[in-house]
């Protein structure tokens, strides 16, 4: 009797993104596309934003993430991984999640394959350097703030003392809205002062 071993295709989500509406994902997606052709797995959704990294609330990003977390898919493809990160530490921690769900990433143009031994090893350095830069920073700031208080200097962000100008341009006849603009104060601060000359009387 002949045993036949039937391979299970690896499903993969592509994800791609642009910056602004005069550009088109277009590109990236018929590279991955063909990149996952030749790679002989199939696609099992294609995900798409038009809008900067630093945006936390890109749509296919969220669709992405929660598709994930429902194991729709066994590898995310993506273009390049500024296309997907915002930072250092969001690659490390989203890539983290992405292990624990049993999810492979691969960038296209980093060469970056977490389906193989030698991606995941890469990874696990950019893990190391992410700390190693976060400990610098938390160093540096720690030695800013001990050399500030031994100099005498005053921590902390200074509060606008504008009570008295914020009253005399109401009395004006100035609106909210004008005095923030005017004294370069948030709405609240004027609430405050005027609250507090009302109270004063």
């Amino acid at each position: 009797m002949r045993c036949v071993i039937v391979l299970s295709m690896k499903k993969v989500a592509i994800y791609a993104r642009v910056s602004t509406t005069h550009q088109n994902t277009e590109l990236q997606v018929n590279e991955l596309s063909e990149y996952v052709r030749l790679r002989g797995w199939t696609i099992a959704g294609t995900y798409q934003d038009i809008s900067t990294g630093t945006n936390t609330s890109r749509d296919g990003f969220r669709s992405l993430i929660k598709d994930a977390r429902l194991r729709h898919f066994d590898i995310i493809l993506i273009w390049k991984l500024d296309r997907l990160f915002r930072s250092l530490k969001d690659l490390v921690t989203t890539v983290n999640e992405f292990e624990e769900l049993g999810i492979a990433l691969v960038s296209l143009k980093d060469h970056i394959d977490l389906t193989t031994s030698t991606g995941r090893l890469m990874v696990h350095l950019i893990g190391a350097f992410a700390q190693f830069e976060a400990d610098l920073i938390k160093t540096r700031v720690k030695s800013g703030i001990e050399k500030a208080r031994r100099e005498g200097k005053k921590l902390g962000r200074p509060r606008l003392h504008k009570e008295n100008e914020i009253i005399a341009l109401r009395k004006k006849g100035y609106s909210y809205q004008k005095i923030q603009i005017k004294l370069g104060v948030s709405k609240g601060a004027v609430w405050r002062a005027l609250k507090k000359k009302k109270e004063s009387q």
